[in-house]
């Protein structure tokens, strides 16, 4: 399946009060708290990183997905989200992903042809996503000010909520004018927002630590360890 992917980061502050405003602003959940394991390949003179396109196995749960992500020429909503006079404020990128079977049979058979592993990334992942909103009132303290949302069909709008070795971070998937709105309801200054990949914001937390891991990986980085959220602009 392709599509384009048009998504923001932001970092959480606290994932408990985040998650506890979701139902109230429309949100259902459709994956509990699980684990997320990523294997990035890349040909040894890292060919797809210089076209900045990603090539990815990953396992979530019980689920193998491959996916790849390249830049593209998006039309539409995506052209409008790509051009924005406050651009780059969303991502917006190709993706074609499917589930496979086996995982580490397609890593090997990827090893064949030439690409091999060159990043490993972990988290815990929850995932939410809202079948319909209307443009509405913000949350006011802790309380949402208005009614639940309803209306506008939202059919990939999407919350995930990430809990990594180096800090919790959500991020919003879905058409500018949705993402814009769950910001506001949200509380989230936009300023805040993020458009790294979790490698950029790896190699930023392994600069401003001295970090020598290599992966984004639970075993490399230990929970005792300082959790530095990135720095803001």
């Amino acid at each position: 399946m392709q599509n384009a992917e048009i998504e923001l980061k932001f970092p959480i502050v606290d994932l408990d009060r985040l998650q506890s405003l979701l139902p109230g602003l429309g949100f259902q959940l459709d994956t509990p708290r699980t684990f997320e394991q990523n294997t990035l390949y890349d040909t040894p003179a890292r060919t797809l990183r210089a076209a900045r396109q990603i090539l990815r196995i990953r396992r979530y749960g019980d689920i193998w997905t491959v996916t790849h992500k390249r830049p593209g020429l998006p039309s539409g909503i995506e052209a409008a989200a790509a051009q924005s006079a406050q651009a780059p404020r969303y991502k917006v990128r190709i993706e074609t992903e499917t589930e496979v079977e086996d995982g580490p049979s397609l890593g090997a058979l990827f090893q064949q042809l030439g690409y091999v592993p060159v990043f490993r990334y972990q988290k815990y992942r929850t995932a939410w996503s809202q079948p319909a909103y209307t443009a509405g009132p913000a949350i006011v303290g802790s309380h949402l000010s208005g009614a639940v949302l309803s209306g506008l069909p939202c059919a990939h709008c999407h919350l995930v909520l990430d809990e990594t070795p180096i800090g919790d971070f959500a991020e919003l998937e879905g058409e500018p004018a949705w993402i814009d709105s769950t910001l506001i309801r949200l509380g989230i200054d936009p300023a805040t927002c993020l458009t790294d990949s979790y490698g950029r914001l790896f190699l930023a937390w392994k600069e401003r630590t001295g970090s020598s891991a290599e992966n984004l990986t639970f075993d490399e980085i230990p929970a005792a360890a300082e959790l530095l959220q990135p720095s803001l602009p």
